[in-house]
């Protein structure tokens, strides 16, 4: 094979091959990855705190996961009938977990009902009452170590009695007091918890009822009182955990025996009191005298309500009548804020028990109770307690919020919203009535809420502003009505009412926590006029003294429930005020966020060509634009990039294409960094291309066939900006075709020069792929464009064929790949098929090669001379490669492409097939089963008995026995 060998075409292929192929149109290539338009999910305000969500809608029909996460899905169902007890039972209740949470407050058969958990309000609490203040902590064993010696019991008996005995021992002198700060006061707390738990573990029943007894002392300490809550809510954490350790200490000590079983199990979930051992009940007994014997009230009533559900082993009607006694003794707490938390606490513990429906009696005392003691909260000695401790009215009122509103909502839950009546009328009684009525609005549906707006609003306005700030009540009734809005007749009255109040606001902080809450009714119910009025306000109230600077939080919520509920976007963006009300945002990142959440809004509307629409468009994507920079993060980038991709695409003039081209070349100029949205703006511009094609139906007049050329010189000077080298490329080819479609032949010659000359450029990684890969399908494709590219009179014959093979030839291919190799096989291919009097294809109106040179003997001798370059840097290539399976693979496609391709009558070609047929004979890495399939090719090609062509494949079939 070291001989060279000149080349001869078959330029009389089987034309009927042209004529079987059948044209048909599509819109695109079928082979393409099919690609669906993400469309950024939309950020949406908070709501208030109802239990309710706000529904997203999304454009593409998605699988609902509600129903599949109901319960456990059937695989897990099928591995856990085979896993061990403990296995299972962890999977279940890992499972029960992905339940709604409301599920577990709505069964009415087991006496619960819906609200909001107390547990999805402990971090709001404690990330709201907090104090710079040292607190005090009392301890007697963290200091000094444990005193009692735990000895070694002989029966049961003697264990139970020595315990008593320690008890007796508790001595008040060895307390100690300390002065922490909030984080140290928190760690203590934690500290209790482990000490609590751990002490319980050893056996040290004494401590842990010591440890529970000193943190319900804390309870009753209001030294500070902004921190009292969070306080409640962490001492009350441990007392649920003691009062759980204490029922599922008694239940399993109990020794039951199941009926026909001969050994003993622990009590099972749902027991009742007839099977409980008269052991267990003496221990319950003895745990309740012992709370009972606690001096100190307030430390007696919380640990008693902490294992309140351990009267289940000893009788199932003892509930009622316990938690009747207990809110009778909580009206010997003096402090009305310590016992407002323990009639919370109490509340909390007879919704686990599980008898609301049957009893709930105690939840309406406790209620009335509060009540009647109302006027104490503005007594004379809470008067000097604030004085003393430099706290205001209107920041002492608020500490009674979160207790106040979950008695009241489970008061709500249980006896109905019939109450609310009842409520209100309490409230007209008291004249510092403003803290009840917000619990109330806080506490009962919106729907009941939203009813009586206007009575609520007399109510507000008469509300003295000295106790209570008007500006929560009015935030809450706005949060209401946002959900739920009020009879059609009074909509307008309501806005009129309450925005007098709200405008009267002097901080700006309270006034925009206002607005925040009612935005969502103006916007959903009120006309875009009334919207762009508020948007006026807003501007006036915070931009004196720069106020929006402290507000760009709730701002941002302002401008999220507008975008998300405004129904024609396009009366949003021409509204007078909402680009100045955008421009409050002078933080670049939170005008950012703020401009992604309004367009993200956008691009669900239906497309616009109103210059106003369009300009109010450009000027917040600039805003995106113009804060990449060289530090921005490549999701960033990415992110921004596809929002003003969509805002492109969205603009649409129609069939004033003139128009929609002048809007692209000023698209690139507000957009020149960033490549996806320049390579967007570079396929607009080919697709209108296209689509005026398609208007005349590819006779172009002078105006048209301007404006084609126009839009290839827009995309060959657009693709030089872009960074990525890939892109560069397939935009390259594929703006060089739209080109020759529409029949600006100088204008695709560029194009393809363009690609030709930046093709050593691919040095890296591109999508996941090597270079070379890349490379070898790109190549190909240009290949099989470069068939119907007239030669240009310019230049010599095939002149852009050259190039790529010159082009070719330098990259640094992988010789050991046969990479290049199989590229050469192509490139004889395409020669091949521009030998033909008549090509496969063509480009409708633009004369090929075929018919400029009419298979001239000189064209023809030139693309033999090519072809031998070809053929014999080829089998260069083979030499390299070397003796591998890789070599016998590349000889077995040239024989396949020299005896379909080459003219089998020329001495040379044939002299070819013969050395190649017997380096193929002598491989031992040769393919058999490859080898059987290119002979069953050569085959269907042999449809005129060939002889020499018949004489290869009956050789070649001796290579697969």
């Amino acid at each position: 094979m070291a001989n060279k060998y000149e080349w001869k075409v078959n330029s009389n292929l089987d034309q009927k091959i042209i004529s079987e192929l059948e044209m048909t149109v599509v819109d695109e290539h079928p082979l393409k990855t099919p690609t669906v338009e993400r469309i950024p999910r939309r950020v949406l305000g908070s709501q208030p705190s109802t239990g309710r969500t706000t529904p997203i809608s999304a454009p593409l029909v998605m699988l609902d996961l509600s129903a599949v996460l109901e319960g456990i899905d059937p695989l897990t169902k099928f591995a856990i009938e085979e896993m061990d007890p403990l296995t299972q039972m962890a999977t279940e209740m890992a499972a029960k977990e992905l339940d709604p949470p409301h599920k577990k407050f709505n069964d009415k058969s087991k006496g619960t009902f819906h609200m909001e958990p107390w547990s999805s309000r402990k971090s709001a609490i404690l990330s709201k009452f907090t104090t710079s203040e040292k607190l005090t902590l009392i301890t007697s064993f963290l200091s000094d170590g444990d005193k009692v010696v735990v000895k070694a019991q002989s029966s049961a008996v003697d264990k139970v009695q020595h315990r008593l005995e320690q008890l007796d021992y508790f001595e008040e002198g060895s307390q100690h007091k300390l002065n922490v700060s909030q984080a140290e006061y928190i760690g203590r707390i934690e500290q209790l918890n482990k000490e609590l738990v751990s002490a319980w573990n050893s056996e040290q029943r004494v401590k842990a009822l010591k440890i529970v007894i000193q943190c319900a002392k804390l309870l009753s300490d209001t030294d500070v009182l902004p921190f009292y809550p969070s306080k409640f809510v962490l001492i009350t954490d441990i007392l649920d955990i003691f009062g759980q350790l204490v029922y599922d200490r008694l239940r399993t000590k109990s020794d039951y025996y199941k009926p026909g079983m001969k050994s003993s199990t622990a009590l099972p979930e749902d027991f009742t009191t007839d099977i409980v051992p008269e052991s267990t009940k003496e221990t319950c007994r003895n745990w309740f005298y012992k709370i009972a014997s606690i001096r100190e009230l307030v430390p007696r009533i919380y640990v008693e309500m902490a294992i309140l559900k351990s009267y289940s082993f000893l009788t199932s009607s003892e509930y009622s009548a316990a938690l009747l006694r207990l809110t009778r003794m909580i009206r010997g707490i003096g402090n009305p804020l310590v016992a407002l938390y323990a009639r919370c606490y109490l509340c909390r513990v007879g919704i686990t028990l599980g008898t609301l429906t049957s009893d709930n009696k105690y939840l309406i005392q406790n209620l009335y109770d509060f009540l009647d003691n109302y006027n104490q909260l503005f007594s004379n000695g809470i008067k000097q307690e604030l004085k003393k401790q430099h706290i205001e009215y209107t920041s002492y009122l608020t500490l009674y919020t979160p207790g106040l509103d979950f008695i009241l909502q489970a008061v709500a839950a249980t006896g109905g919203d019939n109450l609310l009546p009842l409520c209100l009328r309490r409230c007209e009684q008291h004249a510092n009535s403003a803290l009840l009525l917000n619990s109330i609005m806080a506490a009962f549906k919106p729907m009941h809420v939203a009813q009586r707006s206007l009575q609520f609003l007399d109510l507000i306005a008469r509300s003295p502003d000295e106790y209570f700030p008007s500006h929560i009540l009015l935030r809450t009734l706005g949060l209401c009505i946002s959900i739920s809005p009020p009879p059609t007749e009074h909509r307008r009255q309501v806005l009129n009412l309450v925005w007098k109040q709200i405008s009267n606001l002097n901080s700006p902080q309270f006034y925009i926590s206002c607005v925040e809450a009612w935005i969502e009714y103006i916007v959903r119910y009120c006309t875009n006029k009334e919207v762009n009025q508020i948007l006026e306000d807003v501007i006036n109230h915070i931009y004196p003294n720069r106020a929006y600077e402290h507000l760009y939080s709730q701002l941002k919520q302002i401008i999220e429930k507008i975008v998300s509920h405004m129904q024609d976007f396009e009366t949003l963006l021409s509204m007078d005020n909402f680009l100045p009300f955008l421009d409050l945002f002078q933080q670049e990142n939170v005008k950012v966020e703020a401009c992604k959440v309004i367009i993200s809004s956008c691009i669900s509307s239906q497309h616009t060509s109103d210059p106003v629409i369009i300009n109010a468009l450009m000027y917040t994507c600039s805003i995106l634009h113009d804060s990449i920079n060289a530090l921005s993060v490549d999701d960033e980038v990415r992110q921004i990039g596809e929002l003003l991709c969509m805002v492109v695409k969205k603009v649409d003039y129609g069939r004033d294409f003139e128009q929609q081209l002048s809007f692209y070349v000023e698209a690139r100029g507000a957009f020149s960094n960033i490549d996806s949205v320049l390579a967007e703006l570079v396929q607009c511009v080919n697709n209108l291309a296209v689509t005026r094609h398609k208007e005349v139906n590819g006779n172009h007049t002078r105006k048209t066939g301007a404006f084609v050329r126009a839009c290839a010189a827009y995309c060959f000077i657009t693709i030089p900006s872009i960074r990525s080298v890939k892109t560069r490329l397939d935009l390259y080819l594929l703006s060089g075709q739209v080109a020759l479609f529409n029949h600006c032949l100088g204008q695709a010659d560029a194009c393809f020069k363009a690609a030709l000359q930046i093709i050593p450029e691919v040095t890296q990684t591109v999508d996941k792929q090597s270079p070379k890969t890349y490379l070898f399908s790109y190549i190909r494709k240009f290949l099989s464009t470069l068939l119907v590219v007239p030669d240009s009179p310019d230049r010599g014959v095939l002149s852009l064929t050259r190039i790529l093979l010159n082009t070719v030839q330098s990259y640094e291919w992988d010789v050991q790949n046969g990479t290049l190799c199989q590229l050469y096989l192509n490139v004889l291919d395409l020669l091949t098929a521009m030998s033909q009097d008549f090509y496969f294809y063509h480009v409708d109106k633009v004369e090929s090669n075929d018919t400029l040179y009419g298979s001239d003997p000189k064209f023809i001798s030139e693309i033999n001379r090519m072809c031998s370059v070809v053929l014999n840097e080829i089998l260069n290539q083979l030499k390299s490669i070397g003796h591998c399976r890789k070599q016998a693979a590349l000889v077995v496609d040239l024989i396949l492409n020299v005896a379909i391709n080459a003219d089998l009558n020329d001495a040379g070609m044939l002299n070819l097939i013969s050395n190649l047929y017997g380096l193929l004979n002598n491989h031992e890495y040769k393919d058999k089963l490859y080898i059987g399939r290119c002979i069953n090719y050569l085959k269907y090609k042999n449809k005129e008995n060939h002889p020499v062509l018949t004489q290869l494949i009956n050789k070649m079939k001796h290579l697969t026995v």
